[in-house]
Protein backbone atom coordinates (compact mmCIF):
# COMPACT_ATOMS: atom_id res chain seq x y z
CA UNK A 1 0.00 0.00 0.00
CA UNK A 2 2.84 2.32 0.83
CA UNK A 3 4.44 1.65 -2.53
CA UNK A 4 1.12 2.36 -4.22
CA UNK A 5 0.91 5.70 -2.42
CA UNK A 6 4.44 6.64 -3.48
CA UNK A 7 3.61 5.79 -7.07
CA UNK A 8 0.55 8.06 -7.06
CA UNK A 9 2.46 10.94 -5.50
CA UNK A 10 5.38 10.43 -7.86
CA UNK A 11 3.17 10.41 -10.95
CA UNK A 12 1.34 13.58 -9.85
CA UNK A 13 4.63 15.39 -9.26
CA UNK A 14 6.04 14.18 -12.56
CA UNK A 15 2.99 15.29 -14.51
CA UNK A 16 3.11 18.79 -12.99
CA UNK A 17 6.80 19.38 -13.61
CA UNK A 18 8.09 21.47 -16.51
CA UNK A 19 11.68 21.48 -17.67
CA UNK A 20 13.87 24.57 -17.71
CA UNK A 21 13.86 24.46 -21.52
CA UNK A 22 10.09 24.90 -21.52
CA UNK A 23 10.11 28.01 -19.35
CA UNK A 24 13.25 30.11 -19.84
CA UNK A 25 13.13 32.86 -22.45
CA UNK A 26 15.88 33.39 -25.06
CA UNK A 27 18.14 30.52 -24.08
CA UNK A 28 21.77 31.01 -25.16
CA UNK A 29 22.76 29.87 -28.64
CA UNK A 30 24.79 31.13 -31.58
CA UNK A 31 21.97 33.04 -33.29
CA UNK A 32 22.99 36.48 -34.57
CA UNK A 33 20.55 39.23 -33.66
CA UNK A 34 19.59 41.52 -36.52
CA UNK A 35 16.04 42.68 -35.78
CA UNK A 36 15.56 46.31 -36.84
CA UNK A 37 12.61 48.55 -36.09
CA UNK A 38 13.24 50.55 -39.26
CA UNK A 39 12.74 47.39 -41.32
CA UNK A 40 9.79 46.06 -39.31
CA UNK A 41 8.03 49.31 -38.42
CA UNK A 42 4.22 49.03 -38.81
CA UNK A 43 2.69 50.76 -41.81
CA UNK A 44 -0.53 52.75 -42.00
CA UNK A 45 -3.61 50.90 -43.23
CA UNK A 46 -7.15 51.70 -44.38
CA UNK A 47 -9.32 52.23 -41.33
CA UNK A 48 -6.53 53.76 -39.24
CA UNK A 49 -7.63 56.87 -37.36
CA UNK A 50 -4.92 59.53 -37.25
CA UNK A 51 -4.48 62.75 -35.35
CA UNK A 52 -2.48 65.22 -37.42
CA UNK A 53 -1.34 68.62 -36.25
CA UNK A 54 0.72 71.17 -38.16
CA UNK A 55 2.79 73.89 -36.57
CA UNK A 56 5.10 76.65 -37.75
CA UNK A 57 7.09 79.60 -36.44
CA UNK A 58 4.30 81.77 -37.79
CA UNK A 59 1.34 80.13 -36.05
CA UNK A 60 -1.24 81.78 -38.26
CA UNK A 61 0.42 80.29 -41.34
CA UNK A 62 -0.35 76.78 -40.03
CA UNK A 63 -4.07 77.47 -39.47
CA UNK A 64 -5.23 76.44 -42.99
CA UNK A 65 -3.71 72.98 -42.40
CA UNK A 66 -5.56 72.37 -39.14
CA UNK A 67 -9.26 71.58 -39.11
CA UNK A 68 -11.82 73.96 -37.62
CA UNK A 69 -11.33 74.26 -33.90
CA UNK A 70 -8.12 76.27 -33.81
CA UNK A 71 -10.17 79.50 -33.93
CA UNK A 72 -12.14 81.12 -31.15
CA UNK A 73 -13.99 84.28 -32.14
CA UNK A 74 -11.77 84.53 -35.18
CA UNK A 75 -8.59 84.54 -33.08
CA UNK A 76 -6.01 81.74 -32.95
CA UNK A 77 -5.91 80.14 -29.48
CA UNK A 78 -2.64 78.31 -28.95
CA UNK A 79 -3.65 76.91 -25.54
CA UNK A 80 -6.81 75.26 -26.89
CA UNK A 81 -5.57 74.01 -30.25
CA UNK A 82 -7.96 71.43 -31.64
CA UNK A 83 -6.18 68.27 -32.81
CA UNK A 84 -8.15 66.92 -35.80
CA UNK A 85 -8.59 63.27 -36.72
CA UNK A 86 -8.49 61.68 -40.16
CA UNK A 87 -9.57 58.18 -41.14
CA UNK A 88 -7.65 56.47 -43.93
CA UNK A 89 -10.26 55.41 -46.49
CA UNK A 90 -10.53 52.16 -48.47
CA UNK A 91 -8.22 53.63 -51.14
CA UNK A 92 -5.56 54.39 -48.55
CA UNK A 93 -6.12 58.18 -48.69
CA UNK A 94 -6.98 60.96 -46.30
CA UNK A 95 -8.52 64.27 -47.32
CA UNK A 96 -6.23 66.91 -45.89
CA UNK A 97 -7.01 70.64 -45.70
CA UNK A 98 -5.62 72.63 -48.64
CA UNK A 99 -3.75 69.58 -49.99
CA UNK A 100 -6.71 67.37 -50.88
CA UNK A 101 -6.40 63.58 -51.07
CA UNK A 102 -3.06 62.18 -49.95
CA UNK A 103 -2.22 58.48 -49.95
CA UNK A 104 -0.77 57.43 -46.60
CA UNK A 105 -1.56 53.70 -46.53
CA UNK A 106 1.61 51.66 -46.86
CA UNK A 107 3.79 54.34 -45.26
CA UNK A 108 5.22 54.19 -41.78
CA UNK A 109 4.24 56.94 -39.37
CA UNK A 110 7.61 58.62 -39.96
CA UNK A 111 7.20 58.24 -43.72
CA UNK A 112 3.77 59.86 -43.57
CA UNK A 113 5.16 62.76 -41.52
CA UNK A 114 7.91 63.33 -44.07
CA UNK A 115 5.43 63.21 -46.97
CA UNK A 116 3.15 65.82 -45.37
CA UNK A 117 6.13 68.01 -44.50
CA UNK A 118 7.30 68.01 -48.10
CA UNK A 119 3.85 69.00 -49.39
CA UNK A 120 3.18 71.62 -46.73
CA UNK A 121 6.65 73.10 -47.29
CA UNK A 122 5.31 74.52 -50.53
CA UNK A 123 3.25 76.90 -48.39
CA UNK A 124 5.11 77.15 -45.07
CA UNK A 125 8.80 77.46 -44.27
CA UNK A 126 10.04 74.53 -42.17
CA UNK A 127 6.64 73.21 -40.95
CA UNK A 128 6.28 70.85 -38.03
CA UNK A 129 4.01 67.82 -38.48
CA UNK A 130 2.94 65.36 -35.82
CA UNK A 131 0.95 62.17 -36.50
CA UNK A 132 -0.38 59.66 -34.00
CA UNK A 133 -2.41 56.50 -34.66
CA UNK A 134 -5.44 56.78 -32.41
CA UNK A 135 -6.73 53.23 -32.88
CA UNK A 136 -3.37 51.48 -32.38
CA UNK A 137 -4.08 48.62 -30.00
CA UNK A 138 -3.00 45.04 -29.55
CA UNK A 139 -4.91 42.12 -28.05
CA UNK A 140 -3.35 39.42 -25.86
CA UNK A 141 -5.33 36.24 -25.19
CA UNK A 142 -4.80 32.81 -23.67
CA UNK A 143 -2.45 31.81 -20.86
CA UNK A 144 -1.41 35.24 -19.62
CA UNK A 145 -2.10 36.89 -16.29
CA UNK A 146 -4.30 39.72 -17.62
CA UNK A 147 -5.71 38.98 -21.09
CA UNK A 148 -7.31 41.88 -22.91
CA UNK A 149 -6.96 44.63 -25.50
CA UNK A 150 -4.35 47.31 -24.79
CA UNK A 151 -4.04 50.76 -26.40
CA UNK A 152 -0.57 51.75 -27.60
CA UNK A 153 0.59 55.35 -27.37
CA UNK A 154 3.10 55.13 -30.21
CA UNK A 155 3.90 52.85 -33.13
CA UNK A 156 6.83 51.09 -31.50
CA UNK A 157 5.89 48.13 -29.32
CA UNK A 158 7.49 44.70 -29.17
CA UNK A 159 5.85 41.35 -28.49
CA UNK A 160 7.70 41.31 -25.14
CA UNK A 161 6.24 44.67 -24.13
CA UNK A 162 2.76 43.47 -25.11
CA UNK A 163 3.12 40.32 -23.02
CA UNK A 164 4.42 42.48 -20.18
CA UNK A 165 1.30 44.64 -20.38
CA UNK A 166 -0.71 41.43 -20.01
CA UNK A 167 1.26 40.43 -16.92
CA UNK A 168 3.49 37.86 -18.69
CA UNK A 169 2.68 34.24 -19.48
CA UNK A 170 1.36 32.02 -16.73
CA UNK A 171 3.29 28.91 -15.75
CA UNK A 172 0.87 26.99 -17.99
CA UNK A 173 1.55 29.04 -21.12
CA UNK A 174 3.43 27.40 -24.01
CA UNK A 175 6.41 29.64 -24.68
CA UNK A 176 7.58 27.67 -27.69
CA UNK A 177 4.57 28.34 -29.91
CA UNK A 178 3.15 31.83 -29.35
CA UNK A 179 0.76 32.79 -32.14
CA UNK A 180 0.57 36.29 -33.64
CA UNK A 181 -2.32 37.03 -36.01
CA UNK A 182 -1.84 40.02 -38.30
CA UNK A 183 -3.88 41.47 -41.14
CA UNK A 184 -1.81 42.39 -44.18
CA UNK A 185 -3.46 43.78 -47.32
CA UNK A 186 -6.83 42.56 -46.09
CA UNK A 187 -5.57 39.00 -45.48
CA UNK A 188 -5.13 37.41 -42.05
CA UNK A 189 -1.69 35.87 -41.58
CA UNK A 190 -0.36 33.69 -38.76
CA UNK A 191 3.13 33.85 -37.31
CA UNK A 192 4.59 31.48 -34.71
CA UNK A 193 7.21 32.64 -32.24
CA UNK A 194 9.36 30.44 -29.99
CA UNK A 195 10.17 32.66 -27.02
CA UNK A 196 12.64 30.15 -25.63
CA UNK A 197 15.01 30.84 -28.54
CA UNK A 198 17.03 33.97 -29.23
CA UNK A 199 15.83 33.84 -32.82
CA UNK A 200 12.50 35.19 -31.54
CA UNK A 201 14.20 38.58 -31.43
CA UNK A 202 14.61 38.39 -35.22
CA UNK A 203 10.97 37.52 -35.90
CA UNK A 204 9.05 39.73 -38.36
CA UNK A 205 6.44 40.14 -35.61
CA UNK A 206 8.90 41.02 -32.84
CA UNK A 207 7.73 44.59 -33.48
CA UNK A 208 3.95 44.55 -33.47
CA UNK A 209 1.55 46.33 -35.82
CA UNK A 210 -1.79 47.91 -34.97
CA UNK A 211 -4.56 45.41 -34.21
CA UNK A 212 -2.19 42.43 -33.89
CA UNK A 213 -3.58 39.57 -31.79
CA UNK A 214 -1.27 37.47 -29.60
CA UNK A 215 -2.48 34.08 -28.42
CA UNK A 216 -0.65 31.93 -25.85
CA UNK A 217 -1.86 28.34 -25.88
CA UNK A 218 -2.12 26.22 -22.71
CA UNK A 219 0.29 23.40 -22.03
CA UNK A 220 -0.69 19.76 -21.58
CA UNK A 221 -1.02 20.00 -17.81
CA UNK A 222 -3.46 22.89 -18.16
CA UNK A 223 -5.52 21.05 -20.74
CA UNK A 224 -5.66 17.92 -18.59
CA UNK A 225 -6.64 19.87 -15.50
CA UNK A 226 -9.54 21.48 -17.36
CA UNK A 227 -11.06 18.04 -17.89
CA UNK A 228 -11.66 17.56 -14.20
CA UNK A 229 -14.94 18.74 -12.73
CA UNK A 230 -15.40 19.93 -9.17
CA UNK A 231 -16.87 16.53 -8.25
CA UNK A 232 -13.87 14.75 -9.69
CA UNK A 233 -11.61 16.86 -7.49
CA UNK A 234 -13.68 15.89 -4.45
CA UNK A 235 -13.50 12.18 -5.33
CA UNK A 236 -9.74 12.40 -5.82
CA UNK A 237 -9.36 14.11 -2.46
CA UNK A 238 -11.48 11.45 -0.74
CA UNK A 239 -9.53 8.67 -2.44
CA UNK A 240 -6.25 10.23 -1.37
CA UNK A 241 -7.51 10.52 2.21
CA UNK A 242 -8.57 6.86 2.25
CA UNK A 243 -5.22 5.74 0.85
CA UNK A 244 -3.41 7.80 3.49
CA UNK A 245 -5.52 6.33 6.33
CA UNK A 246 -5.00 2.79 5.07
CA UNK A 247 -1.29 3.36 4.73
CA UNK A 248 -1.09 4.58 8.36
CA UNK A 249 -3.14 1.61 9.64
CA UNK A 250 -1.07 -1.07 7.89
CA UNK A 251 2.22 0.60 8.77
Amino acid sequence: MRIFLFIIVGLSLFSSCASRKDLVYFQPDSTALNSSFNINAPTLKPGDILTISVSADDEKAALPFNQIGAYQNGVFQNTSLFVPTYTIDANGDINFPKLGNIKLAGLTRVGAINLLKSKISQYIIDPGVNINIQNFRITVLGEVVRPGAFPVQNDRITILEALGMAGDLTINGVRKNVLVIREEDGVKKEYRVDLTKRDALNSPVYYLAQNDVIYVEPNGARVQSSKYTQNTSVFVSIASLIITIVAVIVR
